[in-house]
């Protein structure tokens, strides 16, 4: 059973977890739209770029992995608030990076501890919110997407503009540390699932997990939903400026107009799919999601206006399509394995990132006119995935769908 919030409390609680999504997720953005300037600084190629992005989400995958074993076994608040310490410490070494293979090193490690804290942010949603509100928590923790989006990357970009590419990195370190004291004040200790049987050894939770085969089908859908998205995200700002026209001071507009319409949609995809059904909500948004996906991988050259049509359309739906679907994944978990789950669950969406990004960057290559070609193929597979997990998702079973809860 959940840990029951008063209506206030329960606000501000999930507002905190969204300044936890926030940070962790604009660390992660904000390599993307540096992708123009990094590779021109380091001298490296669409290959070395994705492998850059990579290294945040297979570390994260890692770092899952080893959490599976012993997420369930600790306070919730105090070890994510512990990975947060460390994230910010991570993300500082990012900043101080001479070269690429240090920075690469640097962002693996700020993966590391990015992940768990992705995996612990839904667990808290999962302890502390009755499946009838899920969803809506869900929308309101997801637009620390839209807010990373709107403000955190616009202002990053800014920042790098004009200090440097090193400068978003300190404020997001310096972001987390007072997050952090925030943080200590307002989360609430969960310990419940510490009142669970001791385990025989390190990995049964891990592999109690794995042996029911709803869970197996949960962390599918996972992958099928992350392969869908980042096949195409990571490359986005590259082929707008190559490809598009879209010059790269304008990038930041890009983020600011997509953002702020997410930031408008995401509560109330959460709040449909509360009252309309999560698997339905789902697949509408996600069977709609496929234009922009097309779109933004095919046009050529555009005026900034339908650019950022386009694109504000794809930030609306494809990350909108993970609402429904997070509500979905989070409650297919039995209530004691919801730590040990989401841990798994964060890895196998990490996994599937660096998977996708790495896919993607060995199609994708820019000639020597700076254009990039094999977008299209990518964009291809990120709608067979998509098909896929819309077909699916109905077979997964959601444990905690009950009327008391």
């Amino acid at each position: 059973m959940p840990t029951t919030l008063p209506a206030r409390a329960e606000r501000v609680f999930l507002l905190t977890l969204a300044g936890v999504q926030f940070t962790h997720m604009l660390d992660f953005m904000i390599v993307m739209p540096l992708g123009p300037i990094l590779m021109r600084d380091f001298a490296i190629g669409t290959h070395e770029f994705g492998l850059l992005v990579a290294s945040y989400t297979f570390c994260a995958a890692i770092s899952g992995i080893l959490a599976a074993t012993f997420v369930d076994l600790f306070e919730r608040k105090r070890l994510l608030l512990f990975c947060l310490a460390l994230f910010g410490l991570a993300t500082l070494g990012c900043a101080l990076a001479p070269n690429y293979p240090t920075l690469m090193v640097a962002r693996g490690l700020a993966g590391v501890f990015g992940g768990v804290m992705g995996g612990l942010v839904q667990t808290f949603i999962g302890d502390a919110v009755p499946y009838a509100r899920r969803a809506r928590a869900t929308g309101i923790v997801a637009t620390a997407f839209s807010v990373a989006t709107v403000a955190g990357v616009p202002l990053s970009l800014w920042l790098a503009n004009r200090y440097g590419w090193r400068a978003p990195f300190v404020f997001i370190a310096v972001w987390s540390l007072l997050l952090i004291l925030v943080g200590a004040r307002i989360l609430p200790e969960l310990r419940h699932h510490l009142g669970e049987e001791k385990r025989s050894h390190l990995f049964s939770a891990t592999f109690a997990v794995l042996g029911e085969a709803n869970h197996r089908r949960a962390l599918l859908f996972t992958s099928l939903l992350t392969l869908s998205g980042f096949t195409v995200i990571p490359f986005i700002t590259i082929y707008a400026v190559g490809n598009v026209g879209i010059a790269q001071r304008d990038i930041p507009l890009v983020y600011l107009v997509g953002g702020a319409m997410t930031l408008l949609t995401s509560r109330v995809i959460g709040r449909l799919a509360d009252a309309h059904g999560k698997v339905e909500i789902y697949r509408a948004i996600a069977f709609a999601a496929i234009v922009p996906m097309l779109l933004v991988t095919h046009v050529g050259a555009l005026p900034l206006g339908l650019w950022l049509v386009c694109t504000t359309t794809f930030f609306v739906l494809v990350p909108g399509r993970m609402i429904p679907a997070m509500a979905i994944v989070t409650s297919a978990a039995r209530p004691k394995l919801r730590g040990t789950f989401m841990s798994l669950n964060g890895t196998v969406q990490s996994l599937a990132m660096g998977l996708a990004t790495t896919l993607a960057g060995a199609l994708i290559t820019q000639n020597a006119a700076g254009k990039i070609e094999g977008y299209p193929a990518a964009a291809y597979l990120a709608v067979g995935a998509n098909l896929i997990a819309i077909w699916f998702v109905s077979r997964i079973v959601l444990h905690d769908k009950l009327p008391d809860q």
